[in-house]
């Protein structure tokens, strides 16, 4: 090797999670450092988080120019120019590229290399003419669109989220395959600027939130023309003059042939752990991800992995989360604790859909009887009347002494609303702490005041608490 780095720290990734590492541990003045062959930034940055919701901001700037009717504002005569979309998409990545760069990162005091890292040993890799030894490595290279094994599929031109943004044209008609919440969102963001949308599905569509808030989601997607396909297998795929025949059967045995001019595979994703030279590194994984323990240390106890390439929940803001874990366990030697219990999610549709905690199935499996479903709905909110979004309900699970067990909620700024509900569960609260806070009128945040209050609702019925009060109204 031509050269030889003995930091106290090596990342390998510069995505969400790998980044906040090196940042970390460089403001505590750590000597790091930080490898990437690919884009600084990420997935979320140039294929993600980040052009997913500009892409659906354009979507909803379209949606609201058809909702103004409503609200007595007439326009006409709309277009929509898809490469100005795209060209939005473009901005907003650039704008925040900056705080995600090489530059940056060398400004912090990080030793950045860009180039492909692999392990030669337990406490050794090599990165181009580079050898690094390190005391610890934190492994946060992420995950790729997983492209499953669908007949016919490699032979025919498709998108994933690493491809789907450089479409400066609107598809005729797209085919998604996956209705979860990357292939929902797409689709809608898709629609409401110009294309035709079918959304194929092997199981139920949206399966990991609340059945009733997921249906209201899925509603109104419907409602706009997208047309989903649950427990609907495709079995194949092949390539035409006009773009790609997607056939599928449904559960009761129904052929569905459907012919797309773009077709977007968002079927999951997969961990990146091949050509890391894991297994020179003692460090076991499979087809989920690298193994860790709740402390995110790999078999290698010199070795952590945090992010997508951990397995577990795939979120940007669960590989920050866990790399603050990290940065607690190497520098300060504390005793961490991986909660996936504490980790919020929202789908950015319209409604947003999100959910927190424990569902409802599981609250009553542990607690019983025990357990209560609270709810508020959005058509009695004033500031949702006021504003016409009307459509949505919030869910708290209350367990034993009115503790917070969980919450899903649908509805317009779910993700917003979630916030405060992802505080006061990492915080234990309890129903009397949510029923008892002031919330500016009107917003929509009162839901939770208004939810939380519902939990009181029998207790001006209880014989003893009536007894209580005549008794203290004797006093004058």
């Amino acid at each position: 090797m031509a050269k030889l780095l003995t930091p106290d720290i090596c990342v390998i990734g510069a995505g969400s999670g790998g980044l906040s590492v090196a940042a970390a541990a460089a403001a505590f003045g750590v000597d790091v450092v930080l490898i990437e062959k690919g884009l600084m930034g990420g997935d979320c940055l140039n294929y993600g988080c980040v052009p997913s919701k500009a892409l659906l901001a354009a979507g909803k700037a379209a949606a609201n120019d058809e909702k103004g009717s409503g609200f007595g504002v007439f326009t006409s005569g709309q277009s929509i120019d898809f490469s100005k979309a795209n060209d939005h998409v473009r901005q907003v990545i650039a704008a925040i590229e900056p705080h995600d760069s090489q530059e940056r990162f060398e400004g912090l005091g990080v030793t950045v290399l860009r180039e492909a890292a692999k392990f030669t040993g337990p406490d050794r890799l090599v990165v181009g003419d580079t050898e690094v030894r390190a005391r610890r490595f934190v492994v946060a290279t992420g995950s790729t669109a997983f492209v499953p094994p669908i007949p016919g599929l490699d032979k025919v031109p498709y998108l994933t989220n690493e491809s789907l943004f450089d479409q400066r044209e609107v598809p005729d008609h797209l085919v998604i395959i996956g209705a979860g919440p990357i292939g929902l969102e797409m689709a809608q963001a898709h629609r409401r600027l110009g294309a035709k949308v079918t959304v194929f599905e092997a199981q139920k569509a949206l399966a990991k939130d609340d059945p009733e808030l997921a249906s209201v989601v899925l509603d109104a997607l419907t409602a706009e023309g997208i047309e989903i396909l649950e427990e609907t297998g495709v079995e194949g795929v092949r390539e035409t003059d006009g773009g790609v025949i997607v056939s599928a059967r449904t559960g009761d045995g129904r052929k569905v042939d459907v012919e797309a001019s773009h077709l977007l595979v968002a079927t999951g994703r997969a961990p990146n752990v091949e050509g890391l030279g894991l297994e020179e590194a003692g460090v076991e994984f499979d087809r989920k991800g690298i193994k860790v323990d709740k402390g995110l240390r790999t078999t290698n106890r010199k070795i952590y992995a945090i992010g997508d390439v951990a397995g577990g929940l795939q979120f940007t803001h669960v590989a920050g989360y866990q790399a603050g874990l990290v940065i607690r366990s190497i520098l300060f030697r504390m005793p961490v604790s991986m909660n996936e219990h504490y980790v919020p999610w929202v789908t950015y549709t319209s409604p947003e859909l999100g959910h927190i905690g424990m569902t409802e199935t599981e609250a009553r499996s542990a607690y019983g009887g025990k357990v209560k479903v609270l709810t508020a709905d959005y058509s009695a909110n004033d500031r949702a009347q006021a504003e016409g979004e009307t459509t949505g309900r919030l869910k708290l699970i209350a367990g034993p002494g009115g503790r917070l067990l969980g919450a899903d909620i649908v509805g317009v700024q779910a993700g917003e609303i979630l916030n405060i509900l992802s505080l006061a569960l990492s915080k234990k609260m309890k129903m009397k702490d949510l029923a008892g806070f002031i919330a500016p009128y009107p917003t929509l945040g009162e839901l939770v005041r208004r939810a939380a209050i519902s939990y009181y609702a029998e207790a001006p019925k209880n014989v003893w608490v009536r007894r209580v009060i005549g008794l203290l109204r004797k006093f004058g």
